[in-house]
């Protein structure tokens, strides 16, 4: 067959320095991909290396790319690393312990980790080919042409390095990190004509360095697409979370002309999730950014174009187009529209805060800065499923993790399962009843004063890091005077909208709105963004596809 005869030369490489386990994977990998690729082992980092050169030389290509993590002399990550250089293309798969998640998850800056494998992985049906299988897939549709990374150069304490470290990670764009005090970053930045008192340094892949880049000029520097390819569409979905990424996967799926427009990255709140656990056919949990990079790829399969760092300030009727506005005063228009815009953390307005945000403080996993907490003291403001999921995450390095909750108890907001594992992690301890009065530090985070609810007696505390999961608000102001929401700004859709069984004001079509359909016609809302929407993941995304499905509705009878 046509794949048979395109891969007949290409290479599935896998590395153990134990024997049996070798000899185990690549006899699994064999039987399942024998047939189309040719299976290459070895027990040692060096001598995976000389096979790679060795391939390398003769032209034959490497798809994928299994290391173990506990090898002597060269570890998975550091034989990753020198992988890289010789097949850039080739996805890359850490196999590692239960012990040793936390390294896999920290090569995924370094080499730009595809995935992190637990052993042992039977029974492989489950396990391993799945994993291997989305990975040939992604494989066969790239160019396979090395990808030089870009490079960032910047300080720990910036909170623009943060910004654009977490902007590269959540688009999947990978860069390498230069500290701007160490020798590297200097000549970097001495290469490029700057001083290092505007960071960061951003060095895009054609060699053009950017001084602190705002996300747009990122984004169109690093291969993001954040210019519409049309001027109309059948389908606008504004968000990219889950409801959005369902909202474009269906969309585009099902035949429409769809494009998805997101103000910073894909994934929303979801997307920085350290462990999603509880969601529908994924027994071990998948990470958010995994989660967030599947679903992005199956929308561009199906030919829904993605638009990043574009933000939307205003959404017009004309007649049966619906124009969407954006902030440089451009705009597209479509049939329909779907609001899938998500919340975001609120702040924390305790006194020091603000002055610290990026620089020791936090919204949300900020997994970027998760690598350095490793050996500290993490302090987490929050007690609802996205403080649980990063208490178990930062718990695998940091000293110790304190979640702060207001309330009395994790009952009120947390699922069962996060509880009962926070509880039998031993070094993440919860203060209930507690709050963070201010935040002190010179340049970066160095001191928290707590606040006891009931008594009212503070304490001094020293921290270096605080992350903070404090509910969330909807980001919905630029519809102000436009679509109906509620007094928290949530958007009111389907029946809310009908409560005494008349339409809305200026509803001018003989049926009442769809439920999911706004005050304007064909305008529909889904995910976190909905008034009195579920808050999960599954239901965000079920709310996508059903948003798609009403848009059919919606079109038929337009």
């Amino acid at each position: 067959m046509a794949q048979a005869a395109d891969t007949a030369r290409t290479v599935i490489l896998t590395v153990d320095d134990d024997p049996g386990v070798s000899r185990a994977i690549a006899r699994d990998l064999r039987r399942r991909y024998g047939a189309e690729y040719r299976i290459v082992r070895a027990e040692s980092g060096e001598s995976a290396l000389e096979a790679l050169r060795e391939l390398k030389l003769r032209g034959d290509l490497v798809a994928v790319i299994l290391a173990d993590y506990r090898m002597p002399q060269m570890n998975g990550i550091e034989f990753l690393e020198q992988a890289l250089a010789v097949y850039p293309g080739a996805r890359r798969v850490l196999l590692t312990a239960y012990a040793d998640t936390n390294a896999a998850i920290d090569a995924i800056n370094v080499v730009d980790l595809d995935h992190y494998l637990l052993k042992p992985w039977d029974p492989p049906e489950e396990k391993l080919y799945p994993v291997v299988d989305d990975l040939l897939t992604a494989w066969r549709t790239s160019d396979y042409r090395p990808v030089p990374a870009t490079k960032v150069v910047g300080h720990r304490w910036s909170a623009r390095s943060s910004d654009v470290r977490e902007f590269l990670a959540r688009n999947q764009v990978p860069y390498r990190w230069y500290s701007s005090d160490e020798p590297e970053g200097r000549r970097l930045l001495e290469a490029a004509g700057a001083d290092g008192q505007r960071l960061p340094l951003v060095i895009t892949p054609e060699g053009t360095a950017l001084i602190e880049p705002e996300a747009p000029e990122l984004a169109s520097h690093v291969g993001l697409a954040t210019t519409p390819a049309a001027d109309f569409y059948d389908l606008v979905v504004i968000g990219g979370g889950p409801a959005g990424l369902g909202s474009a996967v269906y969309g585009a799926s099902e035949g429409l002309r769809t494009v998805l427009v997101e103000r910073s990255a894909t994934g929303g709140q979801a997307g920085q999730s350290s462990r999603i656990e509880n969601y529908l056919g994924f027994p071990d949990g998948v990470s958010g950014a995994q989660l967030t990079e599947r679903a992005r790829r199956q929308a561009g399969r199906f030919g829904a174009e993605i638009l990043t760092a574009r933000e939307v300030t205003g959404l017009e009727v004309n007649g049966a187009a619906r124009v969407v506005r954006f902030s440089d005063g451009s705009a597209i228009a479509a049939h329909s529209v779907i609001l899938a815009t998500g919340v975001s953390y609120r702040q924390l307005r305790a006194p020091g805060c603000d002055q610290l945000t990026g620089c020791g403080v936090y919204y949300g996993s900020s997994l970027t800065e998760a690598a350095s907490c490793q050996g500290h003291d993490v302090y987490i403001v929050g007690g609802a499923n996205s403080a649980g999921q990063a208490a178990m995450y930062l718990a695998r390095g940091a000293k110790s993790v304190t979640l702060l909750v207001r309330g009395e108890s994790l009952t009120a907001s947390m699922s069962h399962y996060l509880i009962q594992q926070i509880e039998e992690t031993p070094n993440i301890t919860v203060r209930t009843r507690t709050v963070v009065e201010a935040a002190h530090g010179e340049g970066h985070l160095e001191q928290l004063t707590l606040r006891d609810v009931d008594g009212g007696a503070s304490e001094l505390v020293d921290a270096q890091w605080m992350f903070v999961f404090i509910g969330a608000a909807p980001l919905t102001d630029w519809l102000d005077g436009t679509v109906l929401r509620d007094e928290h700004g949530f958007i009111l859709a389907g029946p809310d909208l009908t409560p005494d069984g008349r339409p809305p004001a200026a509803w001018e079509l003989d049926r009442p709105p769809y439920h999911l359909e706004t005050n304007i016609p064909g305008v529909f809302v889904a995910g976190d963004a909905r008034a009195q929407s579920a808050k999960r993941v599954a239901s965000a995304v079920g709310e996508g596809a059903m948003a798609v499905m009403l848009v059919h509705r919606y079109l038929e009878q337009s």
